[in-house]
């Protein structure tokens, strides 16, 4: 018998798996199709950062109420999945700088929100005493965060599984067609249908939105994350910089963490990702100069994992412009998983009522289609 549901979410990452959660929780049976397995790709090797601080201004909304959400995250998958609240840092290298985060502070408050503040160069070492003595200030978050993205994911998956959806693993989509108001999906694994598709295939997202004839202009992009041995404690907060490219962040165990967005190679069609060992070292550089105690630190690990990046830096959101019957969440430029477990709420409410009280416009993907 051809496999059926009320739903199918094509795509195993977090997204995906928060969408399936949030359905069954509304009382729809859910197929997740994933062409790999769960967390392969960003959801499971992203640095894990949850964070509102620097947001798009059309995220903060939803960025703010997943917050919460994480702030309560064992209530919702029973388990902590790691998470850690500590803030989050933007150092202010310059005058420049800082009056930059000012602008930034003032603008989130235009909007209604209170959470970014400016700090000092006094608060700044109140917060980070090891940073550099170059530094003159930040913007903090302060109930910002970090989780374990592999454990955090498949939390979301086991909770569902629990629930009753079902996850078909080593399952790419290769085609939908519609009849009578039913989606046939074909994979390499048979045939699946539901009245419902959700897209949430992260990198590979425009695929199955240019199946639907509907084209987006999304990259591939490999961002890169090393992992140095043990260092004494030294930081608690995420730390990023205001004009250079740095996220910083300490384990427990002495590990740190660093990334910020430096690009190797991604080759999404073989599932392929290359280092580029200059950019590598570039982000060890900022890294020391920001904290100089790191310049003796020995890196043990580095690896990328392949993400979606669409031109605005905002992912696609909402439903399709072609399709009755299909929802898209896909492309969400390296800074997903912060947002995942309520852009799962919004797309639960799409699909269930048609409608989301959320602020969702500014992530149509009709926003391509009319250029």
């Amino acid at each position: 018998m051809t496999p059926s549901a009320d739903a199918v979410v094509v795509g195993g990452g977090l997204h995906g798996c928060s969408a399936a959660l949030h359905l069954v929780m509304a009382r729809r049976s859910v197929l997740v199709l994933e062409k790999d397995y769960v967390a392969r790709h960003a959801s499971g090797v992203n640095a894990g950062g949850v964070r509102r601080l620097g947001r798009h201004l059309a995220e903060v909304p939803l960025s703010v109420v997943s917050m919460e959400m994480w702030h309560r995250i064992e209530e919702i998958v029973d388990d902590p999945c790691g998470f850690e609240s500590h803030g989050h840092v933007q150092v202010a290298e310059s005058e420049a700088d800082l009056n930059r985060l000012r602008q930034r502070a003032t603008q989130v408050r235009s909007i209604g929100f209170e959470h970014e503040e400016v700090i000092d160069y006094r608060e700044l070492r109140d917060l980070l005493p090891a940073v550099s003595a170059h530094c003159v200030g930040g913007l903090v978050s302060r109930r910002d965060g970090a989780a374990l993205p592999f454990r955090t994911t498949l939390a979301f998956k086991r909770k569902a599984e629990r629930l009753g959806a079902r996850f078909y693993e080593g399952t790419r989509v290769t085609n939908l067609i519609r009849a009578d108001r039913i989606w046939r999906i074909t994979t390499n694994r048979g045939v699946f249908e539901a009245p419902a598709v959700v897209n949430a295939s992260g990198a590979w997202g425009g695929e199955i939105a240019a199946l639907l004839g509907e084209p987006v202009p999304i990259e591939a992009n490999a961002y890169m994350l090393m992992i140095t041995a043990p260092v004494a404690r030294f930081v608690k907060p995420v730390v990023g910089s205001t004009s250079r490219a740095l996220s910083l962040k300490q384990f427990a165990n002495g590990t740190v963490l660093i990334g910020g967005g430096h690009k190797g190679r991604a080759w999404p069609d073989t599932n392929r990702t290359a280092l580029d060992l200059q950019n590598l070292a570039n982000n060890a550089r900022i890294a020391s100069e920001i904290f100089p105690l790191m310049r003796g630190a020995q890196i043990v690990r580095t690896w990328a994992g392949i993400e979606g990046r669409l031109p605005d830096d905002i992912p696609v959101l909402g439903s399709s412009s072609t399709s009755e019957g299909v929802w898209h969440s896909f492309g969400y430029s390296a800074h997903g998983f912060q947002m995942g477990p309520v852009c799962g709420s919004i797309i639960a409410d799409l699909v269930t009522a048609g409608s989301t009280g959320f602020p969702v416009e500014p992530f149509n993907i009709r926003r391509f289609t009319r250029q």
